[in-house]
């Protein structure tokens, strides 16, 4: 071994990992399953204490519950699979932009990576030296998340999407589904209302704590439109069924 050489040479760094890395993220798509079950509680609310004002008949309660489950946690995904399907076609298209200028001008493309870095207030020569780190490690990454704010690693999946929204709302909507067919026919709607306020008002304060704001105003709202929404149905119902 020559003299010269280091004995104990320091090992590579490892990667360090950040324990804060993706909760924007996480935190977006709970707070997307907190409103997924809340439009569940309160459409589903809304449909079954309408009927339950033309009818007590449970077989029709549990039918229409269930066609209102069922119709809007589909429709609750298909939509959810276009929008994120559309921004992913969005995000590839960019990439695939930027793919194309970083092989064709890859100088002008650097010179833009510094620029955007000193527009976030750094140096001229430490922009320059982050511009050429993060470039060697992966230039394109480096591109899509400073000047597109994409992570080509963590594109959305429309199918993640949809199954979170189908299932969000299916277990909102389980709630009054059950709250009124489960009980006597003159606690139906008694048990369905209380049950949908409390729920809504468990909601509200998840989603406001999510989003770091007050919970007041956000309880309020859910539990005021919530109520409106049962009532105007009940009124309707009970209109319909006396018309009958």
């Amino acid at each position: 071994m020559s003299a010269d050489a280091d004995p104990d040479p320091e090992p590579p760094p490892h990667p360090v990992h950040d324990p804060h890395e993706g909760l924007g993220a996480r935190l977006n798509w709970l707070r997307a399953g907190v409103l997924g079950a809340n439009d569940g509680i309160v459409s589903t609310a809304g449909l079954v204490v309408g009927v339950a004002g033309a009818t007590d008949t449970t077989a029709t309660l549990l039918a229409s519950g269930i066609a209102g489950l069922l119709a809007g946690s589909l429709s609750m995904a298909s939509g959810e699979y276009v929008s994120v399907s559309t921004q992913r076609d969005t995000e590839q298209a960019a990439l695939a932009l930027e793919r194309r200028e970083l092989a064709e001008t890859p100088e002008a493309e650097f010179e833009e990576l510094v620029g955007l870095y000193r527009a976030e207030g750094l140096s001229a020569a430490t922009a320059r030296q982050v511009a050429e780190e993060l470039t060697a490690e992966n230039a394109l990454a480096a591109h899509a998340k400073t000047e597109l704010g994409i992570n080509p690693e963590a594109l959305a999946n429309p199918w993640s999407a949809a199954l979170a929204s189908f299932v969000a709302f299916s277990v909102g909507a389980l709630l009054p589904l059950l709250a009124i067919v489960l009980p006597p026919s003159g606690w139906r709607v008694p048990v369905t209302v209380v049950s949908v306020l409390i729920a809504l008002v468990v909601t509200g304060h998840v989603s406001a704590r999510l989003g770091r704001a007050a919970p007041g105003r956000a309880i309020l709202r859910n539990v005021i439109g919530g109520a409106l929404a049962m009532g105007i149905t009940y009124v309707v119902g009970t209109f319909i069924g006396a018309v009958d």
